[in-house]
């Protein structure tokens, strides 16, 4: 795709240099255009080498948005903050990173174009703020809104992680305790029938599969491996992944509980992007893109179109029946009072409280279903090896 290097006014008439990449001319004048800019020259450049990366965790953007915050609120020019930014990373990768934006920044770069140049090590939606920030010239208050969204970001993975640390070690304890169950315990109960023909039918399945783990466990890793790549590479087909993605937000029970957590992050980015200036229509790729859901995406290309054409976002919104109603009133509220950036920042606070409770809620669900799989699975090694105590028992008498 071509690179376009520009310079162009914003609407306070100050000059923004950059480079954006784009299909065509028209397709960079149209992006030009969705910016706020008024584009007075332009030329196409080649297309800059991607760099290898480093990517950085939530907590890490977190931290480096708050002490660029701090730092250009205190008076301290971008090329200053990002000179001592770059020499207070704690890691030589993370310093090489931030020491590549500097240089190019003070060779008249701009912040988000610095940014952009190395891909994959931030995420495209703080690449978009920061533009955001240069165009209205408030890139202080943008990298504080940065930082408190990357905490509360990292504030949730956190939270996921921790509620998944039980029923992962459960899981594990399951696994464990079945396997050895199968190749320790049950081929001792063999010795016990006299003929093995006279094996109950559950028995004799039972040591079929005990034999199997103990003499051809190899078999077993095979096909674990076998489905692991099936699987991912089947949920790279788009088609596979729309359905996987649709099944996450529709099944019963657990569908609920991910779109609390979705409507969280979606409330939480839009928010962000449209209280500082970005047109709605970017606003809602950006926000449904940063959700990682490839059928909300599909929706949202037609709420897209809908607001493009003059629909009120509530309505859209409303028609694509993934978020709940009340989340859909919320916004139709913001759009009549005129105060939609505050009123998606107040629900994105409401809904992070629940994605919290969601995932608790979330992860009792399936702390029962383990725990019942690992009883079923001793109750049936229990009842194959009951006969032969019982046949034991009888010959003692």
């Amino acid at each position: 795709m071509p690179n376009y290097s520009y310079v162009a006014k914003d609407a306070n008439g100050k000059n923004v240099r950059g480079s954006l990449e784009a299909e065509d001319e028209k397709d960079f004048l149209d992006k030009i255009h969705q910016k706020g800019l008024y584009c007075t020259d332009y030329n196409e450049t080649a297309a800059k080498a991607k760099k290898s990366v480093k990517k950085f965790k939530t907590k890490d953007l977190a931290f480096n948005c708050r002490q660029l915050s701090a730092m250009l609120t205190s008076g301290l020019t971008l090329v200053k903050a990002l000179d001592i930014l770059a020499r207070e990373q704690p890691s030589e990768s993370a310093k090489a990173v931030w020491q590549d934006i500097y240089e190019n920044v003070q060779k008249g770069e701009s912040f988000s174009a610095a940014l952009e140049m190395h891909s994959g090590t931030f995420p495209q939606f703080l690449i978009s703020m920061v533009n955001a920030g240069e165009t209205s010239g408030s890139l202080d208050i943008i990298m504080q809104r940065m930082s408190d969204h990357y905490a509360k970001e990292n504030k949730m993975n956190n939270t996921v992680k921790s509620a998944m640390m039980y029923p992962m070690i459960l899981l594990i304890m399951s696994v464990v305790i079945v396997i050895g169950m199968f190749t320790f315990i049950m081929p001792t109960f063999v010795e016990m029938f006299d003929d093995p023909d006279t094996m109950p039918t559950l028995t004799k399945g039972m040591l079929a599969v005990s034999d199997f783990l103990t003499q051809r466990w190899y078999i077993l890793i095979g096909i674990v491996v076998v489905l692991f790549f099936v699987i991912r590479y089947l949920l790279k087909v788009p088609s596979v992944r729309l359905k996987f993605d649709k099944l996450l937000i529709k099944g019963p029970g657990f569908g609920k509980l991910i779109v609390t957590i979705y409507t969280a992050r979606f409330a939480r980015t839009l928010s962000s992007l449209y209280s500082s200036g970005i047109p709605m229509v970017e606003c809602l790729q950006r926000a449904s893109a940063i959700l990682g859901n490839s059928y909300i995406d599909e929706k949202f290309s037609k709420v897209i179109d809908e607001v493009k054409q003059g629909a009120a976002l509530s309505s859209a919104i409303q028609r694509t029946e993934i978020f709940d109603s009340m989340f859909c009133s919320i916004i139709y509220v913001g759009e009549e009072s005129g105060s939609l950036d505050d009123i998606l920042t107040k629900s994105s606070d409401y809904y992070e409280e629940e994605s919290d409770s969601a995932v608790q809620r979330l992860v009792s669900m399936l702390e029962p279903v383990m725990i019942i799989v690992l009883g079923v699975m001793v109750g049936l090694i229990v009842a194959s090896v009951l006969p032969a105590l019982y046949s034991s028992f009888d010959n003692i008498q």
